[in-house]
């Protein structure tokens, strides 16, 4: 037990040790700790969107990625010879859900994300710049076995 006969002079000891331990933590997690996934995800897409807009193929165009809440990724594309009144979208979605999903399984450059069970959404517009649909891939759909032949797809 400690006697302290100036009890004015404890506590301003303790308030000091008490300051010194939050301005201690302050310090460590404004410019020590590791940032978090959503500041990652907002770093990713700065980056990346300093290179867009880029053409992907022939018909398709990356306009930007936006990071969103809830560990969330989106990319924008537009697809630039087409206008959605001649997109038959259930073959439109068909075609490119597996694509997606085999893409975000797979390619190196998405570990972070996979690692990190981040959602990836692809929306998609026309040339007119007219939604025409979003392909979203949660983590628990491309973290399931991969041959078991099922497709989930959120709108």
């Amino acid at each position: 037990m400690i006697l302290c006969k100036d009890k004015n002079r404890c506590s301003r000891a303790a308030f000091g040790i008490i300051a010194g331990i939050v301005v201690s933590f302050l310090i460590k997690q404004l410019f020590f700790a590791t940032p978090s996934n959503d500041k990652i995800l907002i770093q990713v897409a700065n980056k990346l969107n300093e290179q867009c807009p880029v053409m992907i193929d022939r018909e398709t165009r990356l306009d930007n990625v936006i990071a969103l809440p809830d560990n969330t990724f989106a990319y924008n594309y537009t697809l630039v010879n087409m206008v959605k009144d001649s997109i038959d979208l259930r073959v439109f979605e068909d075609y490119m859900h597996p694509m997606i999903l085999n893409n975000v399984r797979t390619h190196p450059d998405l570990k972070f994300f996979r690692d990190n069970k981040v959602t990836m959404v692809y929306n998609y517009r026309d040339k007119n710049g007219v939604f025409i649909t979003k392909i979203s891939i949660p983590p628990k759909e491309y973290q399931t076995n991969q041959n078991n032949g099922d497709k989930k797809k959120i709108y």
